[in-house]
């Protein structure tokens, strides 16, 4: 009997952890994060009601140094139930410059056991599948876990027992807190604020209703900016970023999570390095299979490079001449020609643009040019490998 007593007191006490109380903290306190938010945004904590809806009363206050730290004292809610709201300017890691416009970004938490919390992406994404779930009748805590995993899933990450988002922190060194770093840079991508704003609610449009990314235009924007990210050109900005701040970093290996959604997701990337047939100064060389070309004749070596793409075209094996004036290389940075290897190298300056110059094919008869005709080796995305190859034959213009 008093076995079952105590266990009916357990299941009481379980079945009420969500009902609404009042809560006192005489300090709450966290980081604000995409990367980190910087000294001087805004963040405020709202009271809500039991079914998440806010009551009016609330506290503001700014982010105290540029880690995206901040501190609310003597704070006094009716429920356990706040919404987090952070207002400002962040490092972005990616660009490893500050952002050119404001973010916001939300967390939905359960205040009960909690004195210290954070704002990121995983609250931020989280926080409209929650409301669903908690107005379908869920409740909170149970709500809060199914969205998290829910979120997890959009980035083929799975793990049963990781902390709540809010507790999360891209700077902290353990397995979870590198699961947020890898969703932060993936959604980052090389986006400007405004496409990841957009994003982030086109994401949560179509999330928060089923759970599931169902939208592939969503999904494929993911894969399409991961896939060019460099990961460690990513952890030493985020690292030097904090040491500025003081703290020196032992960041986790999130580049496993990017990797591991790259190689499971079902999203398919749909961005890529093109090759137009014709450009502003007629054939482009580097289009697809054409492989003849006259001496003599000019041409375009043209390619449209992708948010975050890069590429490198190494030309060997003959002659060639590219206009310097008064069209010069549009978006190419062109290396001396290497007359021991007979070879040049053209590479993209910025991503997201296009690429173009004006060629023309010379004939040397001590040249392998009319022999073997001239390699073109592509090395697209940041890779040190070749990614295709193609050989040109240069015949004579008459």
């Amino acid at each position: 009997m008093i076995m079952l007593i105590c266990l009916l007191q357990a299941c009481e006490k379980q079945n009420n952890r969500d009902e609404p109380h009042p809560v006192t903290k005489e300090s709450l306190s966290g980081a604000a994060q995409k990367g980190p938010f910087v000294n001087g945004s805004s963040i405020q904590i709202s009271e809500l009601t039991g079914d998440l809806n806010q009551t009016g009363r609330s506290y503001g206050a700014e982010i105290l140094d540029n880690r995206g730290r901040f501190s609310l004292n003597q704070v006094e809610l009716a429920t356990q139930f706040a919404d987090l709201k952070v207002d400002g300017f962040y490092f972005n890691e990616v660009s490893n410059t500050l952002s050119s416009a404001r973010l916001i970004l939300y967390a939905l938490s359960d205040l009960s056991d909690k004195s210290e919390l954070n704002v990121n992406l995983m609250s931020h994404l989280e926080r409209g599948r929650i409301r669903s779930l908690v107005s379908d009748g869920m409740e909170f805590n149970e709500a809060k876990k199914q969205a998290q995993k829910e979120v997890l899933g959009i980035f083929s990450i799975e793990k049963a027992d990781i902390a709540e988002s809010e507790l999360l922190d891209i700077s902290k060194p353990e397995e979870d807190h590198a699961i947020l770093l890898a969703v932060s840079v993936i959604l980052q991508g090389y986006r400007t604020v405004a496409e990841l704003s957009e994003l982030l609610a086109n994401i949560n449009t179509d999330f928060r209703e089923d759970g599931t990314l169902d939208d592939p235009t969503l999904g494929a924007a993911l894969v399409n900016h991961a896939v060019m990210l460099d990961l460690q050109v990513l952890r030493e900005n985020l690292e030097e970023r904090y040491l500025e701040t003081g703290i020196e970093l032992n960041l986790p290996d999130f580049e496993k999570y990017v990797n591991m959604f790259l190689e499971q997701t079902e999203f398919e990337v749909t961005s890529f390095i093109e090759y137009p047939e014709f450009s502003e100064y007629g054939e482009n060389i580097l289009f697809g299979d054409k492989s003849v070309f006259k001496q003599e004749q000019e041409y375009s070596m043209a390619a449209d490079i992708p948010a975050g793409g890069s590429l490198m075209i190494r030309l060997s094996g003959g002659l060639w001449a590219y206009r310097t004036m008064p069209d010069g290389p549009v978006n190419w940075d062109v290396s001396s020609y290497n007359w021991e290897s007979e070879s040049q190298t053209f590479t993209s300056i910025e991503p997201g643009t296009g690429c173009d110059l004006s060629i023309v094919f010379l004939f040397e008869s001590d040249s392998t040019m009319s022999e073997e005709g001239i390699l073109v080796e592509y090395y697209e995305n940041q890779t040190d490998t070749v990614t295709r190859t193609k050989v040109i034959t240069v015949e004579p213009a008459f």
